[in-house]
């Protein structure tokens, strides 16, 4: 009676295992299979031509016929190369217009219209404001640097004729044909391009503080800046890594507003490594020097992404272990 009932027992598993459903499929592969479109798409887009573009550099060129291989003759010869210098040299700069300004002052924007604006004239005011401070990120670039070339021209530009009106006639300037300020002039418009997206950052960043922070300092008589130096800043950090990285790439990378208002002159005084390897490339047809530039350029772009994305992480993992 015994071994019946064991016997049963063990039939009555089988049958229930037989006639279960289908078996999930594992999470692990269903993200697999909605990654290889992208994957995919990435290798073709971004890694082929920068193994094709990496090839060309290792060869003496011209656009047309057979290339003729050269080894590190290019990376020699840029190394020693007064013109690529200064161009990194002036995205330097770039980097100070497009990174270091915005973001300072977009965190100070954005907790101004977070913590003032917002609770003293309301969240749609805040808002209005903010939409106000990116719309220079949503122009085509082409648009916003010929409507900059109007308004720094030197002859009847609005920024010349509004000096005059006020008395300043003296400070006109040929702001982007004078070596020594076109530089200055395209960063300044460069801040203005660039500052919006720090300010939306920060402010979508500032949503996650805890408002008790802000109260509880309050209570204790801290005021604004305090508020902003000791609270603020520490809360939204990894933002932070997130502005400055995002921010730095895209000042190295900078291509439409030199060749919109400049196109790297007065004699080179605005010419940056993106521009520089465009010139290189098209205009003076040394492809595989072209080639050079830009695979030196997308090498120092791709080791200061990871480096920021190294800090963010860190920052991420130090939060995570105060609130543990």
């Amino acid at each position: 009676m015994t071994v019946t009932v064991e016997r049963g027992a063990r039939a009555a598993g089988k049958s229930k295992r037989t006639h279960a459903g289908p078996r999930r499929p594992r999470t692990r592969d269903s993200y697999a299979l909605f990654l290889l479109p992208g994957t995919l798409a990435f290798l073709a887009v971004v890694v082929l031509p920068f193994l094709m573009n990496t090839g060309v550099s290792f060869t003496d060129w011209q656009g047309v016929g057979s290339p003729k291989w050269a080894g590190p003759a290019n990376y020699r010869e840029l190394a020693h190369d007064s013109e690529f210098w200064a161009s990194f040299r002036h995205s330097l700069f770039m980097v100070v217009a497009m990174a270091a300004v915005p973001t300072a002052l977009g965190l100070v924007l954005a907790a101004a219209l977070f913590d003032y604006i917002g609770k003293h004239f309301g969240s749609r005011v805040a808002a209005v404001l903010r939409a106000c401070f990116y719309l220079p990120q949503v122009l085509p670039i082409a648009v916003a640097g010929i409507v900059w070339s109007w308004i720094l021209a030197p002859d009847n530009g609005s920024l010349n004729e509004l000096l005059k009106a006020v008395g300043l006639g003296s400070w006109q300037q040929d702001w982007l044909g004078d070596p020594d300020i076109a530089l200055y002039s395209v960063m300044g418009v460069m801040v203005w391009v660039q500052i919006g997206f720090p300010l939306v950052v920060f402010m979508a960043g500032l949503q996650r503080v805890d408002p008790q922070l802000y109260e509880a300092a309050e209570l204790d008589g801290a005021g604004w800046w305090r508020r902003f130096w000791h609270i603020t800043l520490p809360q939204i950090r990894p933002e932070t890594y997130v502005v400055l990285t995002w921010c730095t790439i895209a000042a190295l990378k900078v291509f439409g507003a030199v060749y919109v208002l400049t196109k790297g002159g007065p004699g080179g005084a605005t010419d940056v490594p993106s521009y520089f390897s465009f010139s290189t490339f098209f205009e003076k047809t040394q492809v595989g020097y072209g080639a050079a530039i830009s695979t030196v350029l997308t090498v120092i772009i791709l080791a200061l992404s990871l480096f920021g994305l190294r800090l963010q992480t860190r920052a991420e993992d130090a939060e995570e272990g105060v609130r543990a």
